[in-house]
């Protein structure tokens, strides 16, 4: 019996390149999710609207900040 040998590539969450309007975030979660990036920034802007932008704009850095760029 051989002993089969699977590798697994962690998934990485990365700041998109080139898919992005400011800093890739959105564009980078919808890589990392396989979701088209507009869906994402869609419901990005309905959580701030309905959040307030104060809250929204904070996660918005926050994520900036947490969320590496692809290298």
């Amino acid at each position: 019996m051989e002993h089969e040998h699977h590798e697994h590539h962690q998934k990485k969450l990365y700041r998109s390149k080139h898919n992005k309007v400011f800093l890739g975030i959105c564009g980078g979660l919808g890589e990392y999710f396989d979701i088209d990036p507009v869906v994402i920034r869609l419901f990005w802007l309905l959580a701030v609207i309905f959040s307030g932008i104060f809250p929204g704009l904070v996660a918005y850095i926050l994520s900036a900040l947490l969320i590496p760029k692809h290298p």
